[in-house]
């Protein structure tokens, strides 16, 4: 561990002295040849110690983003000392002084910034692992591993390259074992077509400027003078004021012994309301009426209920200021019909109400 420690500080001094100017990235159509080494940290369970990795990997980039490679690893381990040689507990079953474990996968690489010498990536894959002598239930296991990376370009066909990787193997129905890998290479690139250069764009040469031809001298010629104006015409004689006279009326029914105003007769008090806001300075009087069925006093104060809720209509409704308006109940005093029939009387339980305006056109 302590010369993997030292090897790393001699390549993170190396890569902080070199030229920034190296141009450099991941070049489409690509071919990436990637020895490696590192340490791989075994989950628990296994009953395996931590040990060192020795790999490589072979990989071709279809685009600036996306490559393929395949790889293979090995590790040399044994049991961990915390398992005596007889346990019967974890992955093994039976003594043993070393394991080897072999790895062999294929992965889909994304990079996440192809431009400049340094190259975050992706990478998930699957593939098959074997440990050597045999699991306790024999035979391969599958095995998945998805990590992180980057690749830092010392030249433009040459690369550090470190991952963090986890290998998941799997027993077949059974556990799944974690195995995180750190690992650290070289990258040789062959072939691929790099990036275009920007191509500066010409100046365009400018046109020569013509000779101005020469100035053509016009004789000014002084023009006679303009007429006097003609006197204005006199202004016109002014339109004659039509004035016409108008007048907006109400009647109102009501039914007997009701001040509550019929569904049939808004219309005709929306009319008159409208005049009133057409013409602000009218002011109305409405007067409410009875038939001679009941007490006069009765018939007084049914009246000018009558009006009220006429007033209370176009106040609360229309929005006509309630200053405009006086109402009257008038009782049974001025009957309009007789009041010995039912139709005479239906004529004379009533709301009135007139106002007169002046139209100028």
């Amino acid at each position: 561990m302590k010369s993997m420690y030292r090897t790393a500080m001699i390549i993170a001094v190396f890569v902080f002295l070199l030229p920034l100017s190296v141009r450099s990235e991941i070049r489409a159509g690509s071919f990436e040849v990637n020895p490696f080494i590192g340490y791989n940290f075994f989950q628990n369970s296994q009953n395996l110690k931590d040990a060192v990795i020795y790999g490589g990997r072979l990989g071709y980039n279809f685009t600036r983003y996306f490559g393929v490679e395949v790889g293979g690893e090995f590790i040399r381990t044994n049991l961990d000392d915390k398992a005596k040689l007889d346990n019967t507990e974890g992955q093994f079953g039976y003594p043993m002084d070393k394991v080897d474990f072999y790895k062999y996968n294929i992965n889909a690489v994304l990079h996440l910034i192809p431009d400049g010498r340094f190259n975050p990536f992706i990478v998930v894959g699957f593939g098959g692992a074997h440990y050597s002598p045999s699991i306790s239930n024999g035979g391969d296991m599958s095995a998945f591993n998805v990590g992180l990376g980057a690749k830092i370009w010392l030249t433009e066909n040459i690369a550090l390259r470190f991952d963090v990787q986890d290998y998941m193997v799997t027993e077949i129905f059974q556990e799944t074992y974690h195995n995180i890998g750190v690992t650290g290479g070289i990258v040789f690139a062959f072939g691929g077509a790099a990036k275009p250069e920007p191509v500066a764009k010409a100046e365009p040469v400018p046109e020569p400027i013509p000779e101005p031809p020469p100035p053509v001298v016009i004789q000014k010629v002084e023009p006679p003078p303009p007429p006097p104006p003609p006197p204005p015409p006199p202004p016109p004689p002014p339109k004659p004021v039509i004035i016409e006279k108008g007048r907006q009326t109400l009647d109102v029914k009501f039914n007997f012994d009701k001040s509550t105003i019929k569904e049939g007769y808004y219309n005709d008090i929306d009319n008159l309301s409208g005049v009133m806001k057409d013409y602000p300075d009218l002011k109305v009087v409405i007067e409410g009426h009875t038939d001679s069925v009941g007490t006069k006093a009765y018939n007084k104060n049914l009246s000018q209920e009558r009006a009220d809720a006429v007033k209370n209509y176009m106040v609360e409704k229309n929005g006509i200021d309630s200053n405009r308006i006086a109402t009257e109940g008038f009782g049974e005093e001025k009957p309009i019909a007789d009041n010995a029939t039912a139709e005479g009387r239906a004529q004379n339980r009533r709301v009135e109400a007139a106002v007169d305006y002046t139209i100028k056109k």
